[in-house]
């Protein structure tokens, strides 16, 4: 079986796709995969020659070019995960070529494809009624969430206790907005409280970052971590933005506040206020502080 996955990464779009990407592939163990992707300024397209599989470099996002690459490589599944792909383009490449498409969405917007999948904790199935095809299937929901094995290992193991309260902050691969130090100094106040800060080199803000964390004492930053499970299970409850990580934190029991960085969180974000979570619909310091006093 060949299969594509049309993704892209960089220090705007940030690194969630290709990430979950990685962890999909893994549950087509027998198959051919390869990457349709950009050269976008902040990518990780690395990451997917180290897992093993192929890259093909895109000149653009022009459906034409991706459908003749489907041709090329006699795709029998094209993967897409893309807010720049849309139901016309879905149906260009499908009435053309006839491969059977896996559409990734957590926006609820039209698709033409024989299989969508929302991962999303707050995913609802009934919102897709006539928005995909007749006899498309739906995996929608917390027990579609694409999880890397160390989140089932490090689940089960058992917390030390410490006499401060272990903070888990992360505001996605790239934060953008830079509200990694926002928060750093919104809560330093806290005396009781350590610090686990996560980021990776994509983060544009990287050397701001370490030159500010460097003489906050209650802090580690940890960058391109492989241990998130585990630093996830060391702490008492985390601050991050409601995307993919909140899933990872949610599949982890740990409490959490969230923080809505982005239009596209704007579905989990409603969720989140609906079952009574604590979620912030963008960064406000008072109300953070507030959100933390009450549990340290």
């Amino acid at each position: 079986m060949n299969i594509l996955i049309r993704a892209d990464s960089s220090s705007h779009i940030g690194l969630g796709h290709i990430m979950r990407d990685l962890v999909l592939c893994k549950q087509f163990c027998d198959a051919k995969i390869t990457f349709a992707t950009q050269n976008l300024d902040g990518n990780i397209n690395h990451k997917i020659l180290e897992a093993g599989y192929g890259l093909h470099t895109l000149r653009s996002n022009k459906k034409e070019e991706l459908l003749e690459l489907v041709k090329l490589l006699h795709v029998d599944m094209l993967i897409i995960d893309s807010y720049d792909i849309d139901y016309k383009y879905e149906s260009f490449i499908k009435t053309n070529s006839g491969v059977k498409i896996l559409s990734f969405d957590d926006t609820y917007k039209k698709h033409d494809c024989d299989i969508l999948l929302n991962h999303n904790i707050s995913a609802d199935e009934k919102k897709y009624k006539d928005l995909v095809p007749y006899g498309c299937k739906l995996r929608c929901g917390a027990k579609y969430t694409l999880l890397r094995d160390e989140f089932y290992e490090q689940k089960e193991k058992r917390k030390k206790q410490g006499n401060k309260k272990t903070i888990f902050i992360a505001m996605g691969g790239v934060d953008e907005k830079n509200i990694s130090q926002k928060i750093i100094k919104a809560i330093k106040e806290f005396k009781n409280i350590r610090v686990h800060l996560v980021t990776t080199s994509s983060n544009r803000h990287l050397k701001s970052l370490k030159r500010y964390v460097k003489n906050q004492k209650f802090v580690t930053l940890h960058v391109d971590s492989k241990n998130i499970a585990k630093l996830m299970r060391e702490s008492d409850f985390a601050i991050v933005a409601p995307s993919v990580i909140l899933n990872e934190v949610y599949f982890m029991k740990l409490p959490f506040i969230a923080i809505k960085t982005a239009s596209n969180q704007d579905d989990i974000y409603r969720y989140l206020k609906r079952k009574r979570f604590l979620a912030i619909d963008k960064f406000y310091a008072k109300k953070l502080k507030q959100h933390v006093k009450g549990i340290v």
